[in-house]
């Protein structure tokens, strides 16, 4: 594998050999300079040769694969399925047919994408656009594998294989359900890998399915530089009102999300806004997928400021001129922390995000700083009084017995145990 962890800025989209017909497509979405992974990734991709790309979220990821794909695809001058992307969620599905339709504006392609949520109906009309014939599908593993099990033809004509997000995908446990997928397109020429980061088990996948493949990098697991970060120390039972009296203030505030880590949190920060006056809305995998476009569009148009996501849908969101993303629980993942502060600062804009960390969440914390190799000034409101970090002690033990910070004291309340006995020997 080959890394590249620049690139020549000065490159233009006819240096990389794109078509005319496209570049005046992303003329009009107002795309006039390709990004570092664009140039990186296009020629590779137009020259047929595998590629696993990794680069932090809002840098041009989609457009990198996309505008090759369409390119080589019109060259195939056929109306049978050409690509395949596999993404993990129904809302990057969803985003990733959009842009595909903006790119081959001017160029006869034909795109669907496919995830879960629909009825019978919805399954019928997809067969049937499947066996007439669509040049490049983009979809969740399960939906796709489940019309691949039916139509075994539609896997045999596919030559060029994407996985998006392929670190999300290894998380959600989607690795056997992508192993069947690739299993059923035998006579695919091209394997493409793009993800976040560069976890072993994405090295291991690109191994067993990517064929001497190039490899692209730039500034792995750390948030985009022109990302104001903040992070504010602050008790749980608070964190309501301090979101309250943050958008009160911030009045000019257009477009903001909330990210937090369950539904019942969701619909709770849901209501608290709501409550408060905000136009604020909450999407998360409890609503129905007619409710979860039609927020998410809304979201997109701006009719809605404050939006509410659970971590499923922090990298399905490619929402240009977010002004701020707040984190109301501070991820597990110190990864999922940088997919979704990058909803933020995207095409080379600024942008703010806020974490709010309560005394248990410290060393979440502490992992992610350790992630992005940043340490980030602590806030202490006085509004919210709330003890402070003490960042060299958080992973020392504490006292006899290497008992940690947060680990309960005396689980044996009827006293401490006995001597354990010698054990008595055979010999």
């Amino acid at each position: 594998m080959e890394s590249n962890e620049t690139a020549n800025l000065s490159k233009s989209f006819e240096d990389l050999g794109v078509s005319q017909d496209i570049i005046e497509a992303i003329g009009y979405m107002g795309i006039t300079k390709p990004t570092p992974i664009q140039q990186e990734s296009i020629p590779v991709i137009l020259s047929g040769s595998d590629l696993i790309a990794c680069s932090q979220t809002g840098t041009g990821k989609t457009a990198s694969f996309l505008i090759p794909i369409i390119q080589n695809c019109i060259a195939r001058n056929s109306n049978q399925c050409y690509a395949l992307v596999i993404c993990p969620t129904r809302e990057l599905a969803l985003q990733i047919d959009q842009q595909c339709d903006a790119i081959s504006y001017f160029c006869p392609i034909t795109s669907m994408s496919l995830y879960g949520g629909g009825d019978g109906k919805d399954f019928v009309k997809e067969k049937e656009s499947l066996k007439n014939g669509v040049n490049l599908i983009i979809g969740t593993p399960g939906k796709i594998l489940s019309h691949l099990n039916l139509n075994k033809n539609i896997g045999l004509g596919i030559e060029a294989l994407v996985l998006d997000e392929a670190d999300r995908m290894l998380d959600m446990g989607f690795i056997e359900d992508i192993q069947r997928i690739v299993n059923l397109m035998p006579n695919r020429k091209q394997n493409l890998m793009f993800s976040a980061t560069m976890a072993p088990a994405i090295r291991k996948l690109a191994k067993n399915l990517l064929t001497n493949p190039k490899e692209i990098s730039f500034s792995v697991s750390k948030p985009a530089e022109k990302i104001k970060q903040r992070a504010v120390s602050i008790k749980t039972d608070d964190k309501a009102q301090y979101l309250y009296d943050y958008f009160k203030e911030n009045k000019d505030i257009k477009s903001a999300i909330i990210f937090v880590g369950t539904k019942a949190s969701a619909k709770f920060v849901s209501y608290k806004m709501q409550s408060g006056g905000f136009s604020a809305k909450s999407l998360h995998s409890d609503k129905l997928q007619t409710e979860r476009e039609q927020i998410f569009q809304d979201f997109k148009s701006k009719k809605i400021v404050i939006l509410i996501a659970t971590n499923i849908a922090s990298r399905g969101i490619d929402v240009e001129d977010v002004d701020v993303v707040i984190n109301y629980d501070v991820p597990e993942d110190p990864a999922d922390y940088v997919h979704r502060v990058g909803r933020t600062a995207r095409a080379a804009k600024s942008g703010e995000a806020i974490t709010l960390i309560n005394p248990i969440e410290q060393r979440k914390w502490i992992r992610i700083e350790q992630l992005i190799e940043k340490e980030v000034e602590i806030e202490y409101p006085e509004a919210y009084p709330c003890p402070k970090f003490d960042r060299n002690n958080l992973f020392k033990p504490k006292g006899k017995g290497g008992r940690g910070r947060f680990q309960g004291k005396g689980r044996n309340k009827k006293g401490p145990s006995k001597p354990r006995q010698p054990r008595k020997s055979n010999s």
